[in-house]
């Protein structure tokens, strides 16, 4: 068993937690809090062992009623890989700890990418992690790119990608983000951080992203324009992102038309916290002229990065093959979206930790 350890227990944290815990091949040590707030209660009612992340902290926990397993070195100690899911900043300055204790870790998609020995998606790059030290699992919409990128790039060749992320303004806990009423280009220069950061993942695709934000907090929504090497048809493009099981294409029949009814498709499919692990595209918007393909994709910035972090797991520790290590992180959280529309539909919700 590989044993993890969470330091950060917020948003992608207590997500990348639950789903550790229904890897079969994966213990959870514990995860760390700086604070005795009400994520830190869910974790005790899951069960999960908490340490303190900031020591002199500890007596918070303890005047709040909440004992204590230790404190975040002691975590780190107990682990066999560490996935940080602290605040943007915060998880670049805690790999000097990490290293300290010779224990291999994962960083998220704020941190910057020369921090760590390679930037992370399954699907693109797996085998780069094997052996590394520190690893950053690349942001939600960077993901989403590359998971797009992926087949296309394989299939076709891709010479050109133009990308317009429209971002929500913050997460739905996140009452401090905005805009409330405004639509601001972000940044208002080119490109957007994305398209670089994609090149961390792919370093030879030519790519421009630009960025707006809006006052949402569902999902992301880009819009796709690409320029293969070759002339595909519809049809065979939504074929080709039909088999990725990380792509969920999104049928016209459904009556899906925003992101809205994206979330509250997920919750009546029974997924936890409504969670969309695949990109979502929209099965109707998919068209090609000549070389150029169009596409938009929904992004689920709580989620999408969630099962990346679990192979990142595999393949820092050597454990498994890309294909062998997807297959069992899709099967046990149950990625792999499907309307019913389409014919036969996979499993849309996770195994317990029990099975």
């Amino acid at each position: 068993m590989i044993r993890v350890g969470v330091n950060g227990y917020g948003t992608i944290g207590k997500r990348v937690a639950d789903a550790i815990r229904a890897q079969p091949d994966m213990k959870l040590t514990g995860v760390a809090k700086t604070r005795p707030n009400y994520e830190a209660e869910a974790a005790v009612r899951k069960g999960y062992p908490l340490y303190a992340a900031i020591p002199e902290r500890s007596d918070q926990f303890t005047d709040a009623g909440i004992d204590l397993a230790g404190e975040v070195e002691d975590l780190i100690i107990a682990s066999d890989v560490i996935v940080d899911a602290t605040p943007s900043g915060v998880g670049e300055a805690n790999c000097e700890l990490y290293e300290t204790y010779d224990t291999p870790a994962i960083l998220q998609g704020g941190e910057s990418a020369d921090a760590v020995d390679t930037s992370f998606v399954a699907r693109a790059n797996y085998d780069k992690a094997e052996g590394a030290d520190i690893v950053r699992v690349v942001s939600c919409n960077t993901t989403g790119l590359s998971r797009l990128l992926a087949p296309l790039q394989e299939e076709y060749g891709v010479e050109k990608a133009r990308v317009t992320l429209i971002r929500r303004g913050g997460d739905p806990g996140q009452v401090d983000r905005g805009p409330i009423n405004d639509i601001l280009p972000d940044p208002v220069t080119v490109p957007s951080h994305h398209g670089p950061d994609v090149k961390t993942i792919y370093p030879d695709v030519d790519i421009d992203t630009v960025g707006v934000k809006v006052p949402a907090t569902l999902m992301h929504l880009h819009s796709v324009n690409v320029t293969l090497a070759s002339q595909p048809t519809v049809a065979e493009v939504r074929q080709l992102l039909s088999d990725e099981s990380r792509l969920f294409l999104v049928p016209e029949v459904a009556g899906i038309d925003g992101t809205g009814k994206l979330k509250e498709f997920a919750m009546d499919t029974g997924r936890p916290r409504g969670d969309l692990w695949e990109n979502c595209i929209w099965d109707e918007s998919i068209a090609v002229e000549g070389n150029d393909l169009y596409l938009f994709q929904s992004i689920h910035q709580e989620a999408d990065v969630v099962p990346e972090n679990i192979d990142a797991i595999r393949a820092l520790t050597g454990r498994e093959t890309q294909e062998d290590s997807m297959a069992i992180t899709d099967d046990r959280l149950g990625v792999g979206l499907e309307s019913l529309f389409d014919g036969p539909r996979r499993r849309v919700v996770p195994h317990s930790a029990d099975d």
